[in-house]
């Protein structure tokens, strides 16, 4: 099954999908988009262009494991997503991805304005290895 992951920000949203195996996940796009109408238009059209089966939105919790607003707002976009696309949306943690992302991008020597334009979409990577590796356990 084909998976899209989802990684929102307040500017820009990664998106990332696996191959039909299940096996690897790969960056597909950054999407920038302030207005919540365009941006689920927009996330739906990639569903449909990468030939998701199901999408697993980022779910921010802070580091005590609480929801904040960003939380809600990713809650919301999934709910959204859900009737957008007709696909099965679910929620996975991604506390310290876009840490992760960044410490990645470090190794790389990604700097400046390349690094904006694709540190979503290697944060939606991690969420959605993650989340491969939590359904082969």
């Amino acid at each position: 099954m084909i998976i899209m992951s989802v990684d929102r920000g307040k500017a820009r949203t990664g998106i990332a999908y696996s191959d039909i195996g299940e096996s690897f996940a790969f960056p597909a796009t950054v999407i920038t988009q302030y207005n919540e109408e365009k941006l689920v238009e927009q996330i739906t059209e990639q569903a449909v262009l990468l030939k998701a089966q199901l999408i697993v939105v980022g779910l921010p919790k802070r580091t005590d494991g609480s929801l904040g607003d960003s939380a809600q707002e990713c809650i919301a976009l999934a709910e959204k997503l859900k009737i957008s696309t007709g696909l099965p949306v679910e929620m996975y943690d991604e506390r310290f991805t876009t840490v992760s992302a960044h410490a990645a991008l470090n190794e790389t020597n990604t700097r400046g304005k390349k690094r904006k334009a694709v540190v979503d979409a290697v944060a939606a990577t991690m969420i959605l290895e993650d989340y491969l590796a939590f359904r082969k356990r």
